[in-house]
C-alpha cells in the first residue's frame, strides 16, 4: 500500500499543478493595443488583480493600484493606466508609450 502511495502521490500532484495552470490561464486576458510608439500586448490578470507586459525587453508586472478614473496598476517605477479603451504607461511619472488604442475590443 505505502509503494502505491509513494508511486500515486507525485501523480496526483502534478495533476492539481496543471490544474492551477489551466484556471490561471482562464482568467488571463490578452489585450492588444496599439500605441503611438509601437504595439503593446497587455496580459490582465482578474484573479491577482495585475496586468504584465514586455516594456524595455523586460517582463513588467503590475498590481492594481487606487484610481479616481479607470484602471491603474504600478509597482512604485510603472504605471499602466487605462480608460474604456485606450490606456498609457508611465514610467518615473513620464509618459513612455501614449495613446494606446484597444484592438478589437469586446463590446
Amino acid at each position: 500500500m505505502k509503494k502505491l502511495l509513494l508511486v500515486c502521490l507525485p501523480m496526483l500532484l502534478t495533476g492539481c499543478s496543471v490544474y492551477n495552470q489551466f484556471v490561471e490561464r482562464m482568467q488571463t486576458d490578452t489585450l492588444e493595443y496599439q500605441c503611438d510608439e509601437k504595439p503593446l500586448t497587455v496580459k490582465l490578470n482578474k484573479t491577482r488583480q495585475e496586468v504584465s507586459f514586455i516594456y524595455d525587453n523586460q517582463q513588467q508586472t503590475l498590481k492594481q493600484g487606487v484610481s479616481a478614473s479607470g484602471a491603474r496598476y504600478t509597482d512604485g517605477i510603472y504605471v499602466f493606466w487605462s480608460k474604456g479603451d485606450s490606456a498609457t504607461i508611465y514610467k518615473r511619472d513620464r509618459i513612455v508609450l501614449n495613446n494606446c488604442q484597444l484592438q478589437n475590443p469586446k463590446r
